[in-house]
């Protein structure tokens, strides 16, 4: 059995107030690898890149057990390019460069290897192209997770309501839900979200934690306050790549599992935002882990007090 994820590998040019880098790796599917890796394998990849796309980045991520037959490579092309600058606040960023470039051909060929896939992790890509994988799986995997953005519902808001009813999870940011549910109130959207067919629903809250929604219950995640946000990019592709890591290797899908995997996600988001790029996530150890889900735990950790 294996855990599937579908997403970019590509280029980005960040700024933000602590620094500037011109390129370095990126794309959502890099970033789920290198945080799923750590809990669950095989993990196979589905994305596209150019010739320009370096191999020694696949070398690294071969050696943590992630298959690459389903990245197609276009020698001729370039990869995805995306440049962007963080406000002070960072939870705001001005979007400078997209350059599709071989993301445009993207039309993903599942080869039979992957016809094991138990976990399958759509990164933010199109919904057709998200439907397209899920059409190609014989067997429905265990538990579907699916990633979108605001762009998708400007501008394919019908494909995504089609593709919502296909998956278990949804995993947006707190802006993103309102716009999908036209609710203000999270709980309120939520249901309505669920009801379009994610029996499931993650929202995102970036430095304010995360929710978790399930029928009528709720989990509240806390973040972990860090002295230093060097980089926020991709920390919310990291924090799915934990999310569904975790659950992979448990191989529960309940409620109470969940909660402990938005944890797992929360946690490997805080280490991606300490540097640039998906440089941190190279580095930790599983000690580096356990050390920084035991200080999520004395976050939350406190005695009833008698009334």
């Amino acid at each position: 059995m294996s855990l599937i994820t579908v997403g970019t590998m590509a280029f980005d040019a960040i700024e933000t107030p602590f620094g500037k880098v011109d390129k370095i790796i990126g794309g959502s599917a890099t970033y789920v690898a290198w945080a799923a890796s750590n809990f669950y394998q095989p993990i196979k990849q589905v994305s596209i890149v150019g010739g320009d796309f370096p191999s020694e980045e696949f070398d690294q991520l071969a050696a943590r057990g992630v298959a690459f037959e389903g990245v197609e490579i276009v020698k001729e092309g370039k990869s995805f390019f995306w440049s962007g600058k963080y406000h002070l606040d960072m939870n705001n960023r001005d979007t400078l460069v997209t350059d599709l470039n071989v993301l445009e051909q993207f039309n993903p060929q599942m080869p039979e290897s992957y016809q094991d896939c138990e976990y399958l992790m759509l990164g933010n890509l199109s919904p057709a192209i998200q439907q397209s994988v899920i059409n190609q799986l014989r067997n429905r995997p265990k538990l579907i997770v699916m990633d979108t953005m605001n762009f998708w519902m400007d501008i394919a808001l019908d494909d995504l309501k089609a593709t919502l009813k296909m998956v278990d999870v949804l995993v947006v940011n707190d802006a993103e839900a309102r716009q999908l549910s036209e609710e203000f109130s999270l709980v309120k959207a939520a249901k309505k979200i669920m009801a379009m067919g994610p029996k499931y629903l993650v929202v995102k809250k970036g430095e304010h934690g995360a929710l978790l929604f399930h029928e009528d219950k709720i989990f509240s995640a806390p973040a972990l306050p860090l002295e230093v946000v060097f980089d926020p990019t991709g920390a919310g592709d990291t924090f799915a790549g934990g999310f569904i890591g975790h659950i992979a290797r448990t191989g529960d899908i309940s409620f109470e599992n969940m909660k402990t995997a938005i944890i797992v996600g929360s946690a490997m988001a805080s280490f991606c935002v300490e540097k640039f790029g998906p440089e941190r996530m190279k580095e930790i150890s599983k000690e580096d882990i356990a050390m920084r889900m035991q200080a999520f735990a004395e976050l939350a950790n406190f005695e009833t007090a008698t009334v």
